[in-house]
C-alpha cells in the first residue's frame, strides 16, 4: 500500500510540473492526488505498522498493534491537525492577497511609477531591480512581479528589451521573497511552522539574498541590451486621489503582521485579519466618500457603487490556495506513514560522514543545494513541505535558513520554477527556451554568489 501511495504522489507530482504540457491547472491533480490519498491510507489502514506523530517529531510506538477504531480515530485526528496547519497558510496568504487587491482597486500601485525620472536602461533596471527586491518581501514575490510588470508595459514599449527587464525583475522578486517570512509561500511556510522568527531570518538572508540580485543585476548591466536611453512617457493620473494612503496603508499593515505576532504569540493569520480588517475599513470609507461626490456632480448613481472588499474578494487567486491546499495536505499524507521521517533518516545514515560537525554540514549543505536546484524543475512548495516532515531541527537551526534561500532563489534558473516565473511568462509570453538562453544562467550566478555568502557568513559570524 506505501508503494501505492508513492506512485500516486509522483504520478500526481509529473501533472504539476507537465501542466503547461498536458494544458491541465495543477490545482486539479494536486487535488485529486491529495484526496486519493487520504482514501487508500483508510482502506489499507489495519495494514500499515508505523505512524508519525508529528507533534512530537517521532514514530509512534506500538501503532501496530492497535484496533482499527483507534487506528481510524487517530488517523481522523491527523488529518485534522494537518488541515489546521494547512489552513493557517492558507487563510494567511487569502489575507495578504485581500489587501494587495484592496490596494490595485484604487490604483495605489500607480504611485511606484513617480519613482521612474530616468531615461537610461542601466538606471531603470537597478530602480526594477531594488523595486522587486523590496517589494516581494512586504506583498510577495508573485504580487511585485504583476505590479512591476505591469508598470513595466506603460514605461517600455519594445518588447525585447521588456522581456530582458521582466527576467531580471523574476530574478529580484525571488530573491527579495527569501528573505521575509511574508515575501515567498515557502519562507511563510517555514515561518507559520515555526521553524524560523522574523528578525533571525533577516539577519541571516538579507545580506545573500541581496547578493543574489545584485550579481545578475551588474552582470545584466553591461549588456548591449541595457545600453542607451528609452523614450518615458509622460505620467498618467492616478484614478483614485486615495490611491497613494492606500498603497502605504495597505503595506503598512502587511508589515505589521509579524510585529503583532512577535508581541502578541499568536498565529500570523491572526494578525493578517486584523490588518485586513483596518485596510478594508478605510477602502470602504474613502469608496463611500468618492460615491458621495459622484452623486453631488451627478456623474454617477447608486448602481454603480462597488464595495471595494467585495470587488478584491473577486481578483485573488483561489486556483493557488486550492493548489496549495492539495500539495500541502498529499505531502501530509506521507509523513503521517512515516516515510518522510524514514527517508530522512536513510539518507543521513547513508551519507558518507567523516566523523566531524563540518562534514556534516558540508553534506547538508550540498543537499539543500540541490534542493534549490530542484525547486527550479518541479514547485517549491511540495520540496520545502517535505524538508518539514523530514528534519528535526529546532526553531533557527541554520538548516532551515539555508532552506528558505535556496528554495525561494532556486526556482529563477527557470522560468516555470517559480510563481513569478509563471506569471511573467504568461503576461509577457516569455519562451521557455528563451529564458533558458538568455536569463537562466544569471540567476544561477546569482544563487551560487547568494549561496557562497550565506556559508561564509554562517562560518565567521
Amino acid at each position: 500500500m506505501e508503494t501505492l501511495l508513492v506512485v500516486i504522489f509522483v504520478v500526481g507530482y509529473l501533472a504539476i510540473t507537465l501542466e503547461h504540457n498536458l494544458k491541465i491547472d495543477k490545482l486539479i491533480p494536486a487535488l485529486a492526488m491529495m484526496a486519493i490519498m487520504w482514501a487508500l491510507m483508510t482502506f489499507g489502514l489495519d495494514s500499515f505498522t508505523t505512524w508519525f506523530d508529528s507533534g512530537s517529531h517521532a514514530l509512534l510506538e506500538n501503532f501496530g498493534a492497535l484496533g482499527h477504531d483507534e487506528k481510524m480515530h487517530l488517523l481522523e485526528e491527523t488529518l485534522l491537525h494537518h488541515l489546521g496547519k494547512t489552513s493557517e497558510i492558507l487563510v494567511f496568504l487569502l489575507g495578504a492577497m485581500t489587501i494587495v487587491e484592496i490596494i490595485d482597486y484604487f490604483d495605489g500601485f500607480a504611485t511606484i511609477k513617480t519613482f521612474i525620472k530616468t531615461r537610461s536602461k542601466k538606471k531603470i533596471l537597478w530602480i526594477f531591480s531594488f523595486l522587486a527586491f523590496i517589494l516581494s518581501a512586504i506583498i510577495d514575490n508573485l504580487t511585485a512581479t504583476i505590479v512591476l510588470i505591469s508598470i513595466l508595459q506603460k514605461i517600455i514599449k519594445d518588447r525585447e528589451t521588456r522581456l530582458w527587464f521582466a527576467g531580471l525583475i523574476v530574478i529580484a522578486a525571488n530573491a527579495g521573497g527569501a528573505w521575509s517570512p511574508i515575501g515567498d509561500v515557502t519562507t511563510t511556510m517555514l515561518w507559520i511552522g515555526n521553524k524560523v522568527t522574523t528578525a533571525l531570518l533577516i539577519e541571516h538572508l538579507l545580506i545573500p539574498s541581496l547578493v543574489c540580485m545584485v550579481i545578475p543585476s551588474f552582470i545584466a548591466s553591461f549588456l548591449p541590451v541595457f545600453k542607451g536611453e528609452i523614450d518615458v512617457e509622460d505620467e498618467e493620473p492616478s484614478k483614485s486621489r486615495y490611491g497613494a494612503t492606500m498603497l502605504y496603508l495597505g503595506l503598512g499593515a502587511i508589515i505589521f503582521v509579524p510585529i503583532f505576532k512577535t508581541i502578541t504569540h499568536l498565529p500570523p493569520y491572526v494578525g493578517m485579519m486584523l490588518s485586513l480588517a483596518v485596510v478594508a475599513t478605510f477602502a470602504e470609507i474613502y469608496s463611500n466618500a468618492k460615491f458621495s461626490i459622484s452623486n453631488v456632480d451627478g456623474e454617477s448613481d447608486a448602481a454603480s457603487h462597488h464595495s471595494p472588499v467585495h470587488s478584491a474578494l473577486t481578483k485573488i487567486e483561489l486556483p493557488s490556495i486550492l493548489f496549495f491546499l492539495g500539495i500541502l495536505m498529499a505531502v501530509a499524507a506521507l509523513e503521517s506513514l512515516g516515510m518522510l521521517f524514514n527517508f530522512a533518516e536513510g539518507l543521513k545514515q547513508g551519507m558518507p560522514l567523516m566523523g566531524t560537525e563540518m562534514a556534516g554540514t558540508q553534506v547538508s549543505d550540498l543537499v539543500i543545494l540541490l534542493l534549490g536546484i530542484g525547486s527550479a524543475i518541479i514547485d517549491n512548495v511540495p520540496l520545502v513541505a517535505a524538508s518539514l516532515g523530514m528534519f528535526s531541527e529546532p526553531m533557527n537551526d541554520q538548516l532551515w535558513h539555508f532552506i528558505a534561500y535556496s528554495a525561494g532563489t532556486g526556482g529563477s534558473m527557470l522560468i516555470i520554477g517559480s510563481a513569478a516565473g509563471v506569471v511573467a511568462m504568461g503576461m509577457e509570453k516569455i519562451d521557455f527556451f528563451w529564458y533558458l538562453k538568455k536569463i537562466s544562467w544569471l540567476a544561477l550566478l546569482g544563487f551560487i554568489g547568494g549561496a557562497i555568502c550565506y556559508m561564509l557568513m554562517r562560518n565567521l559570524f
